[in-house]
């Protein structure tokens, strides 16, 4: 027997109601997956190439005073680890739990954006590499030496302040010396092998943070950490060092700058750029 015609329309009703709230189920399922995934590669390339691009286009006053800061606040590192040296026992664990203090300079300069130049081996290399021209290779070098000057001139004004100011206890200045002359006493080569390590682990840091979240402060921590526990060689952290030593009298110009400052220089080049940015590229260069 055929069912009245409000029957008929009350069943149509309630299949689209279901076929509604089928498809709001698979939609709301489709989000929760979409926030639970970590960004596809080609993302995290191109959130990292567009932070290169913006950069690049600030002006060089700009960046000379945020690579400034960003020197300042990078000699915090060798601070925190004065003051932990200072107050740990002489054991062979020691140096794990003082070289904790060593993060805290790069999570100042990375969470308040200031540049930093191991930062800039992969963002600013990454559009250069998406369109090479002369032009784009005149730019990076350009911003590359105003941000690493601006970073040295910083560590250097930091390395002043500790020296000839009473900032500082005698116990924290000897143990900040100590660690500079531990990190210094290498052979120019293995500088320059130990920056390639710093290089390709800050390149990889870089990388890392699109993904990271609200996690970045630990993704700072865990991969500035293994540059200080590895030996690895930092040129602007580890300029606060050479700096510590010139103007203490401990070390001279030339040691200072042919013997660290320009092996770790070029390590830190070789690792962020030359490896961990042309392979970073290879993944995408098909897919963008």
């Amino acid at each position: 027997m055929p069912q009245p015609n409000g029957g008929e329309s009350r069943a149509r009703k309630e299949s689209r109601q279901d076929r509604r709230r089928e498809q709001q189920r698979d939609e709301k399922e489709q989000r929760d997956v979409a926030e639970r995934s970590a960004p596809r590669t080609p993302v995290i390339y191109q959130v990292v190439r567009l932070h290169g691009e913006e950069e690049m286009s600030r002006p060089g006053t700009s960046l000379w005073w945020s690579g400034m800061a960003a020197g300042l606040s990078i000699s915090f590192s060798l601070l925190a680890q004065g003051v932990l040296q200072a107050h740990l026992p002489q054991a062979a664990w020691s140096s794990l739990v003082r070289d904790l203090g060593y993060p805290i300079g790069f999570v100042m300069v990375v969470l308040a954006r200031q540049q930093l130049f191991t930062e800039n081996t992969i963002t600013m290399v990454l559009p250069v590499m998406a369109r090479p021209s002369l032009a784009a290779l005149g730019t990076l070098t350009k911003v590359w030496a105003i941000i690493l000057g601006a970073n040295l001139a910083g560590t250097l004004v930091a390395a002043a302040f500790c020296t000839f100011t009473p900032v500082l206890e005698p116990q924290v200045r000897d143990a900040m010396l100590a660690i500079a002359r531990q990190a210094m006493d290498k052979a120019p080569l293995a500088v320059f092998f130990h920056g390639i390590t710093a290089g390709f682990l800050m390149a990889a840091m870089v990388w890392l943070l699109p993904s990271a979240e609200s996690a970045q402060f630990f993704v700072i921590a865990a991969m500035t950490y293994l540059i200080a526990i590895s030996g690895a060689a930092h040129i602007v952290a580890g300029s606060t060092e050479s700096f510590l030593r010139l103007l203490a009298g401990d070390a001279g110009l030339a040691s200072v700058v042919a013997g660290y400052l320009l092996p770790a220089l070029l390590g830190n080049v070789v690792g962020g750029t030359v490896l961990f940015a042309l392979i970073s590229y290879a993944q995408v260069m098909k897919e963008i």
